[in-house]
């Protein structure tokens, strides 16, 4: 029995800061750009909808004033993980198409609460150029959840973000796997003293991207199964540099389709995300078409014939993982979340999704307006200094 593939957008630009003073970040038209290039049909996917975010709006934000859009971001979040929750209720396997990387917090809360459900640990293989390790303990200030989001999941930063209904952490540092940061990344070294498991580009590359994803299940033995994180900004720049903060180092599309499809190679992998793409530094639409031939490709395991629903750990008390320990304080007590029904994660999908019924949920005013899916003026070429890990 095969698996089927819903589609699910979150258009989201949140977590960026404004490419100047007067625009909006171009990540929340990945998805219908994304969709242009027949990427449901040739994945024979059910549309799950979109699910429209907040107005971006940073306003007077200034340094010092915490995450921009923190109570636009975790209302998002919470809708975000409602919607990823029933789709896996249906026995199905979520494609989350963002946006930027703060829909990392959707899909973590959601990850969280199945956890729960079923008595085990979710995991997180985080696929990112990035480690988006920012946080209040090692750097002066924060701004953009896209270049916070890791920190945010695993429990660091303020709690209307890390601790969405008394959450925290969505995902414990040993169940954490990081892979194709570069060499010299700026929290490397945070990494690994909190314990998480990081496989930058050049260990990548010398194992292999098929090698690699198996090691990534092995270090997540111990959880119950995991999410999948992919920043497109984790491929090298020469071959797409239609994101907010290119990178030199990256990986090649062809290692991606591997990688991705190793990852997805199991029915411990419960859902991906897609992250980052940027349709205004696309003038023809080729890397839009690349990204879609890559994510057919990586995602063909999981509709293969053979392929069978979801299976996690039963439910029960799980022992914590023999690993490395987490070297930071623990977080202060949290009130205890309210129970979540079990999910029906072995289910075959029947009946029309009662969270999709073509309509679009409404969060705020959509600033883009009917222009959601245009593409940039001729003529416009990526600024190689853009970046979108912080604000002002």
């Amino acid at each position: 029995m095969m698996r089927r593939i819903a589609v699910l957008d979150a258009p989201t630009n949140l977590g960026l800061r404004p490419p100047t003073a007067s625009s909006v970040p171009g990540c929340g038209k990945a998805p219908g750009a994304l969709r242009d290039h027949g990427l449901l049909a040739r994945l024979r996917a059910r549309d799950a909808g979109c699910l429209t975010p907040p107005r971006y709006d940073p306003g007077d934000w200034r340094p010092g004033d915490g995450v921009c859009h923190a109570p636009e971001i975790s209302a998002y979040s919470l809708a975000l993980a409602d919607r990823i929750g029933a789709i896996i209720d249906r026995g199905e396997f979520p494609l989350v198409l963002g946006g930027d990387c703060s829909v990392l917090l959707g899909s973590g809360l959601a990850m969280h609460r199945l956890g729960e459900a079923v008595g085990g640990r979710i995991g997180l293989v985080f696929v990112d150029g990035h480690s988006d390790f920012r946080h209040p303990g090692n750097a002066s200030y924060v701004g953009a959840a896209a270049g916070e989001d890791l920190a945010l999941v695993t429990g660091r930063g303020q709690p209307d973000l890390a601790a969405i209904e008394g959450r925290r952490p969505y995902f414990r540092d040993i169940d954490v796997v990081v892979l194709g940061i570069r060499a010299q990344d700026e929290y490397r070294l945070d990494l690994q003293a909190a314990g998480i498991t990081t496989r930058p580009v050049p260990a990548l590359r010398a194992e292999g991207a098929a090698r690699t994803a198996q090691w990534a299940h092995e270090q997540l033995v111990d959880c119950a199964g995991y999410w999948v994180h992919i920043d497109v900004d984790v491929l090298d720049p020469a071959v797409m540099p239609a994101v907010d903060a290119p990178d030199p180092g990256g990986i090649a599309f062809a290692e991606l389709e591997i990688l991705l499809a190793g990852l997805v190679d199991t029915p411990h992998c419960l859902g991906v995300e897609l992250t980052v793409f940027d349709p205004d530094y696309d003038q023809d639409g080729a890397y839009a078409a690349e990204i879609v031939n890559t994510v057919v490709a990586g995602l063909a395991p999981v509709v293969a014939p053979g392929a069978v629903p979801p299976r996690l750990l039963p439910a029960g008390p799980v022992a914590p993982a023999p690993r490395a320990a987490d070297s930071r304080p623990a977080p202060e007590p949290l009130p205890a979340p309210a129970a979540v029904p079990a999910p029906a994660v072995a289910v075959e999908p029947i009946g029309p999704d009662p969270t999709s019924d073509g309509t679009v949920d409404d969060l705020g005013t959509d600033p883009l307006g009917p222009g959601l899916l245009r593409r940039a003026p001729a003529g416009d070429e990526p600024d190689p200094a853009r970046s979108g890990v912080d604000i002002a």
